[in-house]
């Protein structure tokens, strides 16, 4: 049996991908400004009702949720498109992290949407992005993982970090990382933040970027 060329595989999804075109989402663009009032001059000031201004927090918050949780579905109904040009098998989960929209493809073959160093996979998640924001609006940070790469890839940066966290805490020397992206970059950087006597810098440019760790003064 002959081994698949990962290779050919990538540049086929490449090319696949590359022809989806975005959904037509019947959005409306950006909100229109409210028109001036007219009155505006003879306003007056009135006093502020801290529990209005609570409630106004509140409403905030469910508004920006409720935002993320839409992303979710249109990312959803695009990968869903996505995968039926591309004929491969997979189901979609979805989820909101923190500030973030988060979308995982999981099940069946799915090698060549991640590519070599999950190169694919970064491309078909700024694809997603687009689609996204096409929809809403609004520019997205929706977090895509294909096949639970991401999410191996956040425990091994985990320990990386955390290992020479520890190395620079006893020498008390700067160490540079890899060059890194800027998904595993903020995931060490993260880590750094939680370690004692260290902190973390990231140095150089695209896509050379890289993490420092260096010991407290």
């Amino acid at each position: 049996m002959t081994a698949p060329n990962d290779h050919t595989d990538t540049v086929a999804t490449a090319e696949a991908t590359s022809d989806a075109v975005l959904p037509q989402t019947g959005g409306t663009g950006d909100p229109a400004l409210p028109d001036a009032d007219p009155a505006s001059s003879d306003a007056v000031v009135e006093p502020v009702d801290l529990e209005d201004e609570d409630d106004e927090e509140d409403d905030d918050a469910e508004e920006g949720e409720g935002l993320l949780v839409r992303e979710g579905d249109v990312a959803g109904d695009y990968l869903e498109r996505l995968l039926d040009i591309l004929d491969v098998d997979g189901d979609i989960d979805l989820d909101v992290e923190g500030d973030r929209a988060s979308v995982a493809v999981v099940g069946g073959q799915l090698k060549t949407l991640i590519g070599p160093d999950g190169a694919t996979l970064e491309a078909l998640q700024e694809l997603t992005r687009l689609a996204v924001a096409q929809s809403t609006g609004v520019r997205s940070r929706l977090m895509l993982d294909i096949g639970g790469f991401r999410a191996k890839r956040r425990a091994d940066l985990t320990s990386l970090a955390s290992a020479a966290a520890e190395r620079v805490a006893e020498s008390r020397q700067p160490e540079r990382l890899s060059a890194m992206n800027p998904f595993e970059r903020k995931v060490v950087h993260d880590v750094i933040a939680a370690a004692s006597g260290v902190h973390s810098e990231s140095e150089g440019e695209e896509p050379n970027r890289r993490v420092v760790v260096l010991p407290d003064a």
